[in-house]
């Protein structure tokens, strides 16, 4: 069973912005998988000493990607507040790591994957503003 069928069981009635944020917290799970292995990628790479700033952005984008994901799968007592501010934060990392990805993208192609799950994160948290 995955996550999406849990929530939709979830005896609080769902709200309009529950579609939303199911997508967004796939998007993040897919965004931090993407970011962690890019980082990993990139430490392996011959030129690994000019990649410190891409390997930390991966890093820092995953760890807000998770958080994200976790905040927005619950679906209890929530508030609309911290929601949109994590969300913020996550699309203001997505952003900065994609922006970033996408100077190497043209000798590494795992920073190409890796910027396009950036924006597709991204697209998802503006998607969840939108309706918060």
């Amino acid at each position: 069973m995955t996550f999406q069928e849990i929530v939709a069981l979830h005896p609080v009635s769902p709200t309009p912005a529950r579609e939303a944020l199911m997508r967004c917290a796939a998007e993040c799970l897919d965004c931090t998988a993407s970011c962690t292995a890019c980082a990993d990628a990139n430490l392996s790479e011959p030129d690994s000493q000019h990649m410190a700033r891409s390997i930390r952005l991966c890093l820092d984008c995953a760890d807000a990607c998770v958080a994200t994901s976790r905040i927005a799968i619950r679906q209890t007592e929530s508030d609309a507040g911290l929601i949109r501010a994590v969300v913020e934060a996550c699309a203001t990392a997505c952003v900065t790591c994609a922006e970033e990805c996408e100077r190497h993208a043209h000798h590494h192609e795992h920073c190409r994957i890796c910027a396009e799950a950036c924006r597709r994160c991204k697209d998802a948290c503006d998607a969840v503003l939108a309706v918060l």
